[in-house]
């Protein structure tokens, strides 16, 4: 049986490819850069829209530059979507890969130094 996937997950997709490209491509704001759009969650009645992005240098700055643009990026995709109306976007950093590597860091640590060298797949 075929997958079933919601309007607002199809859109949310979407949204996700199309700021990704956006974000690298027309967005001149220098606060803004080597940003990467993790996750979009859309409503269910399309009102809103929870962008989840990681970058390099996750500031203040940053988030700043975000909101600053959301303007634009929205307009940007009411030219780019088939859509009565464009979701409002609020921009959100997702700390889950620094997270993850700060447990990575701690699972080294407590590692014995002849275990952190073997591969797993070896034995």
């Amino acid at each position: 049986m075929a997958k079933v996937f919601s309007r607002s997950d199809r859109v949310a997709e979407q949204i996700q490819r199309e700021l990704a490209d956006l974000l690298q491509f027309e967005v001149k704001d220098p606060r803004v850069s080597m940003v990467t759009v993790t996750e979009v969650e859309v409503s269910g009645d399309m009102a809103h829209a929870k962008i989840y992005y990681t970058a390099a240098a996750g500031t203040p700055e940053l988030q700043k530059g975000l909101e600053k643009t959301a303007g634009f990026l929205r307009s940007q995709l009411a030219k780019r979507l088939l859509l009565r109306t464009v979701p409002q976007l609020h921009f959100n950093y997702d700390a889950s890969i620094d997270h993850g590597m700060h447990i990575a860091k701690l699972i080294d640590e407590v590692l014995p130094p002849g275990e952190r060298e073997q591969d797993p797949e070896d034995d």
